[in-house]
């Protein structure tokens, strides 16, 4: 089982300034429509628990997978530019922004080195 390196909300740069990254985040805008994809790959892992139940040939397995890590990249990549074009683009635009913005892109290169891991 592979793990996932989170930031911590004590460590990680806030979108807004604020101590623990309380929003609104980028996503926020599209929380409901996120939820909505979060639900069906939730219902597409429930899919793939029913498969392995139910003994179905371990290829149409794997084919499931394929498609719920597809999908969970997918929502990774729009919260991922989401996250640019509101937290990194606020820093950029702060009067004094400079050590917020630096710490805002090297986030955002962080969590592209992990989906790129994955």
């Amino acid at each position: 089982m592979t793990t996932i390196d989170t930031p911590s909300t004590d460590t990680a740069p806030a979108c807004h300034g604020s101590a623990h990254g309380d929003g609104p985040h980028g996503y926020s805008g599209d929380k409901e429509a996120h939820l909505k994809r979060l639900r069906r790959i939730e219902g597409q892992i429930r899919g793939l628990q029913r498969m392995v139940d139910e003994d179905v040939y371990c290829i149409d397995i794997l084919t499931q997978v394929s498609a719920s890590t597809k999908a969970l990249q997918s929502f990774a990549l729009s919260l991922l530019e989401e996250h640019l074009r509101h937290c990194v683009a606020a820093a950029a635009a702060a009067e004094d922004g400079g050590e917020e913005l630096n710490a805002k892109v090297t986030e955002a290169s962080a969590a592209i080195a992990r989906l790129l891991r994955t």
